[in-house]
């Protein structure tokens, strides 16, 4: 398979809590294009527009629930293959910063979290995965089939501008 790159650009990360459905244009979310894809993602890339320091919590979580009726992506955000001739593929995964309702993250204990704490003024922050130590997403449905990078005001966050990217190969 291809590689891929969903982007965001120029969003304000609303700090919010692990416990609420997230807001619109406030994260970033990837699920499967079916109940069974397999989605290596291979780099999370943050980089803070803030024009004064603030510290932000962004965590790359898996969602308790699952975002309903996801808003296609519109400019500045994209995703598309980083090799012009890639073949187009038969399930593309869904990626998205909206919906009807927005995901829950998942607080539960037993999920794996990325910690990618930083200064949205000016900071950069990439997390970019060993072979074989890659994030994976499974399917479209709670618990492993979507991931979110938001910013948590559960882990200490506030709310600020920045640029991001999912780096990933579906499957």
């Amino acid at each position: 398979m291809a590689k891929r790159l969903f982007i965001s650009g120029g969003q304000t990360f609303t700090a919010q809590a692990y416990t609420t459905a997230l807001t619109s244009a406030t994260y970033m979310c990837l699920k499967g294009g079916t109940t069974t894809q397999m989605i290596d993602c291979l780099e999370f890339l943050v980089s803070g527009m803030a024009t004064a320091s603030t510290v932000a919590a962004m965590q790359v979580v898996r969602s308790s629930t699952i975002g309903t009726t996801p808003t296609a992506l519109a400019t500045p955000n994209s995703d598309g293959p980083m090799v012009p001739a890639t073949a187009p593929l038969a399930n593309v995964p869904v990626s998205y910063v909206a919906a009807a309702t927005g995901p829950l993250a998942s607080n539960t204990t037993t999920d794996a979290k990325l910690n990618l704490a930083l200064n949205l003024f000016g900071g950069i922050i990439r997390w970019n995965a060993a072979p074989t130590q890659q994030w994976q997403i499974l399917g479209n449905t709670a618990s492993f089939g979507e991931t979110v990078l938001f910013n948590s005001t559960t882990s200490g966050g506030s709310s600020g501008p920045a640029n991001a990217h999912y780096l990933y190969e579906p499957y």
